[in-house]
């Protein structure tokens, strides 16, 4: 039986230049057509494919490429869109983006994070009507293009159990795994469609099972690949689990009739002991997957090669791969204008692709240099530390990540600021136009002298605090124009960390950010947006939130470093982040919120890594928020996450005031929140900033209505989901118009 070989489990889909992201804001825009945005598709999928093959690899993955996201491109080839998309009378194109963007009449499918990573997936909408068919032919397109460039490719698929567990459910306690038997046909269906097309290999990804699973969803693991696998005429079935050991889902598939396994060797070193005990692997082939898919370090030849060859005698065969997909760091790091030190630490993509091809030749017994990997390796073990930062981490004492009862805390605020009953208020940025980006890289570039660049920027905030004046928003933001990226902008300022200027990565659609390095101790020179925040203030009575991003985001959106604990890093960030809180306080800054949307993409997959994590996340946030006054006012907000198993967490942050995306949802997360006994502040999303659309005023009062249902009045904030920053003012304004007038007419139901 022919092997796969070193191969990747997937490959980032945006173009090194953000060619995808380009061509998608020109179609949306209506500035190019179908046919183009489709060609800058082919192009990228072309120029991927035949860079693999002629880096080595033995097997090249396909139909990783997306338009927008993988989630929703099974949902559309198994014909599972809701009606209230296929029924618009749109282009099949069209179709798809009104179900990842939404329209006026249809917001889109709900977003949320991609198990614990910041890429962000469309959940699917099933219910016990759903029926699935074969409907589509993007994974045989693309076999065939490859084709074309002389390249056999290996189609890579959301598996079946998957796809159904990150499903939402349309109707009350239906569970979309039910639909497993509807499903299946239509996989097999594909899987068939693939042999005819001479497809040797298909890969389906299962990494749910990654995560603590019931005997249900163990059994349904268990009939899906037992009934693909007795597919007739099928290719051969790899099985792809990622994000950590597989737990009893690695003895479900070891018993199954598939043909061959790829396990993540990186998240979890130990489960390298369980795929070895797995005594049915013996006839399987296995993907040992050394090379850490979503990081940015090189890879210890010496540790991945152990921990590869600790399988040998225990599967078929073993070949090397990355722990996943690569889609999850930047393309190339020759690419980047580094420190040569740092960057010869460095693996992104490119690299990587070449580690599993040394890797791979190297298990197999030939001859390879891994003198200058190792070299890497022993140079980084050198990295200087801060003796300052490391005394204060010493002398933390319990006290400092403590603040007096909300209750106490809130009569004060409220004398303080004086605001209205369901107050008005912004996530933080506001749309960054032309001008400001123009402005922003000349000075970057040096063409812009710093005078004449804080005149802009000064003009600029004058101008969005004069808006919101007017709009009638009651606590206002300086619209953060100066700021490139939530954690990008405090990562250029923040000593350990260092920025690239190609490192994009893909985080939703066409969003695109490049996550910072943090290599080292991390402390703060000087302050980062205290003066901003104290020119604002001076030109309103209104209250101005400061605006700063909190210690676990930070980390969750940076490639963090990997040689000490987390929980020391974190604490390192939040050093630095009470300083800056401090700062604005003493500038006059009565509101400052400190953002934590990575609050649960950061929690472990297992429950048994729950609790420690909670223990270090929340001592986090409240040593960086804990120092201020009690008539300071606390604010943070979280986003496009499943928040049921944080809510305690959230609860122990002990913010005075909690916004959290809630618009595509409906509210469903405030009863989370009442049933939790979370008793203060809270913001519900009312307003989806990810779609184009602009809500109604009904639309948003019904929200508000929805939302002081389960939380009193007192204690119930009004605010968008998210930040205005990706979003233009032709939606932004009447967006907000709507939302502060309903909020006065649902203020006036109150009364």
């Amino acid at each position: 039986m022919t092997t796969i070989g070193t191969t990747i489990l997937g490959y980032p889909r945006i173009g090194p230049a953000r060619e995808l992201k380009r061509a998608l804001e020109r179609y949306w825009a209506g500035t190019t057509g179908e046919a183009e945005l489709l060609a800058t598709g082919r192009e990228l999928r072309g120029r991927t494919w035949s860079r693999l093959r002629e880096a080595g690899l033995e097997s090249v993955p396909s139909n990783t490429f997306s338009h927008y996201d993988q989630v929703l491109d099974t949902a559309e080839l198994f014909g599972a869109l809701p009606e209230r998309f296929t029924r618009l009378g749109l282009s099949p194109l069209d179709t798809y983006f009104a179900a990842a963007r939404g329209v006026q009449d249809e917001p889109a499918l709900e977003m949320t994070k991609w198990f614990d990573t910041n890429y962000h997936y469309l959940v699917p909408e099933l219910g016990p009507d759903s029926r699935f068919a074969l409907s589509g032919t993007k994974p045989l397109d693309e076999v065939r293009e490859a084709r074309e460039l002389g390249i056999e490719t290996r189609p890579v698929l959301v598996g079946p159990v998957t796809f159904l567990l990150l499903a939402k459910a349309t109707r009350p306690g239906f569970e979309p795994l039910e639909l497993l038997d509807e499903l299946l046909p239509a996989y097999a269906a594909l899987l068939c469609a693939l042999k005819a097309e001479g497809v040797e290999w298909v890969q389906l990804d299962e990494p749910a099972f990654a995560g603590d699973r019931t005997t249900k969803e163990l059994n349904a693991l268990t009939r899906a690949y037992h009934v693909l696998a007795k597919t007739e005429d099928r290719p051969k079935l790899l099985v792809a689990g990622y994000f950590g050991g597989l737990g009893r889902g690695l003895g479900v598939l070891a018993r199954s009739p598939i043909d061959a396994l790829a396990v993540d060797l990186v998240t979890d070193e130990s489960f390298v002991d369980s795929v070895a005990e797995e005594g049915a692997l013996r006839d399987n082939e296995v993907l040992a997957g050394v090379v850490d898919g979503r990081n940015v370090w090189r890879t210890d030849p010496d540790r991945a090669l152990e921990r590869a060859a600790r399988l040998a005698g225990t599967a078929r065969h073993v070949s090397v791969s990355t722990s996943c997909s690569l889609l999850h760091v930047p393309h190339d790091v020759e690419a980047e204008n580094l420190d040569p030190r740092l960057k010869s630490w460095l693996a992104f993509a490119d690299q990587k692709v070449a580690e599993v091809v040394l890797l791979g030749r190297a298990l197999r017994g030939d001859q390879v240099d891994l003198s200058a990997e190792r070299a890497a390796v022993e140079d980084r073990a050198t990295n200087p530390v801060d003796a300052a930062v490391r005394e204060r981490l010493a002398a933390l004492k319990p006290e400092d990540a403590v603040r007096a009862p909300y209750e106490q805390r809130a009569a004060l605020q409220q004398e303080s600021l004086g605001l209205p009953p369901l107050p008005t208020t912004t996530i933080g940025s506001f749309p960054q136009t032309t001008d400001v980006r123009k402005a922003r890289a000349a000075y970057r570039a040096g063409t812009l002298e710093e005078a004449a660049y804080v005149a802009e920027m000064h003009a600029e905030i004058d101008r969005v605090v004069r808006l919101q004046e007017e709009l009638g928003l009651d606590v206002l933001v300086h619209g953060e124009p100066e700021r490139n990226d939530m954690v990008q902008y405090f990562a250029e300022q923040l000593a350990g960390f260092a920025s690239t200027e190609h490192g994009w990565v893909q985080s939703y659609g066409s969003r695109c950010v490049r996550p910072p390095i943090l290599h080292g101790d991390v402390s703060r020179p000087r302050p980062m947006t205290v003066p901003w925040a104290r020119y604002a203030q001076s030109r309103t009575d209104k209250p101005i939130k400061g605006m700063l991003t909190g210690p676990v985001t930070i980390l969750a959106w940076s490639f963090v470093r990997d040689d000490q604990p987390l929980a020391d890093t974190a604490l390192h960030v939040a050093f630095a982040i009470r300083d800056e809180v401090a700062d604005l306080e003493a500038a006059g800054v009565r509101v400052i919120q400190v953002d934590e949307p990575a609050l649960r993409e950061l929690l472990p997959l297992r429950a048994a890594g729950h609790s420690a994590y909670f223990d270090w996340a929340v001592r986090a946030f409240r040593v960086a928020t804990a120092g201020v006054a009690e008539g300071t006012q606390i604010h943070t907000h979280m986003c496009y996450s499943e928040f049921g198993e944080v809510l305690s967490a959230i609860d122990g942050l002990d913010a005075d005031v909690t916004s959290i995306e809630a618009a595509r949802s409906k509210m469903e997360v405030l009863a989370d929140l009442a049933a939790g006994g979370f008793a203060r502040g809270v913001g519900p999303g009312v307003y989806d900033i990810h779609s184009p659309r602009v809500p109604g005023v009904d639309e948003v009062a019904d929200l508000l209505r929805t939302a002081a249902a389960a939380v009193p009045a007192r204690r119930l904030w009004v605010n968008p989901d998210c930040g205005l920053k990706t979003r233009c003012y032709a939606e932004v304004e009447p967006a907000l118009r709507h939302l502060v007038a309903a909020a006065r007419q649902v203020r006036a139901e109150q009364d």
